[in-house]
């Protein structure tokens, strides 16, 4: 594509973002949309995140991307955010508005339109949610109105028992409790659909889960784990031994990439395009 004066930019600040895939999927997306946008990586230190957003309105930058440490850090340079990101807490999409820009988050509407892609049941599901950090936070809020029951397993129970309170009194009714890790053998159920938000696992440290019992595996129904790299995690080699089915987060990064897409350019992108971007993805890695 001809980038010329007409040309809008969009972008990601985090810090690091040198990893990032983000790039992939806006600029293929725009490509395939005959639509004159071009996505960059913006690294961005923590005492300048107030002066990066106001910069980047100075510029007319149309969409921003907020990735660790700054999807929380970022609300108070905000002139509005959309009402689903004010109750997780965290935003990961800024759009251009009147004075600024507006939050979102799409982490929790990707990570649904994730599963659904994958023909994973959630509505009435028994969920297992390993971790307790934003990722975390964003997929108990997502299961808030459409599982039958969320248990958030994590080391320090407390910051899980701090998610279940804010996501009971979101739901209207008893939904989430947390559990510590180390007490997973206490679970009574078998069929178990298991959110694995914790960063055990990533690249380089490769050989980690939070639960090492192949046990509590033979409980699990799915393993939807939130990492991409690698694209086979521990998790998902345990899940699948136990004899699960096991995805890997890579459709997450792609969802809730596109709803932020769709958002800055008020469109829709089919599920042709979004298989195409994926494939992209996965050479990628």
């Amino acid at each position: 594509m001809e980038i010329n004066g007409k040309t809008e930019v969009c972008g990601l600040i985090g810090n690091p973002v040198e990893h990032t895939l983000s790039p992939v999927i806006h600029n293929t997306l725009a490509e395939l949309m005959g639509i004159n946008m071009v996505y960059l990586p913006f690294p961005v230190s923590s005492e300048h995140l107030q002066e990066a957003v106001k910069g980047a309105e100075a510029l007319h930058i149309k969409g921003l991307n907020v990735t660790v440490p700054y999807k929380e850090k970022v609300l108070p340079w905000l002139v509005e955010v959309d009402e689903a990101a004010r109750v997780i807490g965290a935003v990961n999409t800024l759009e251009a508005a009147a004075g600024g820009y507006k939050g979102y988050n799409t982490d929790m509407p990707g990570l649904y339109r994730a599963m659904i892609s994958d023909d994973v049941r959630v509505d009435g599901a028994e969920a297992l949610i390993l971790g307790a950090g934003g990722v975390a936070r964003a997929a108990a809020f997502m299961l808030a109105d459409k599982a039958g029951k969320i248990t958030i397993l994590n080391r320090t129970p407390e910051k899980a028992w701090a998610i279940a309170k804010e996501v009971n009194r979101y739901a209207g009714r008893q939904v989430a409790e947390a559990l510590e890790a180390e007490r997973y053998r206490e679970l009574s159920g078998k069929d178990y659909l298991v959110i694995q938000a914790t960063n055990l696992g990533m690249y380089p440290d490769t050989e980690r889960a939070l639960i090492e019992d192949q046990d509590f595996y033979r409980k699990v129904r799915v393993g939807y784990e939130l990492i991409y790299n690698p694209f086979r995690t521990r998790f998902m080699q345990m899940v699948e031994a136990a004899g699960g089915r096991a995805f890997n987060g890579l459709k997450l990064l792609l969802y809730q990439g596109i709803i932020a897409f769709e958002i800055w350019n008020h469109c829709e992108v089919t599920k042709e395009q979004a298989d195409l971007v994926y494939g992209r993805l996965v050479e990628k890695l």
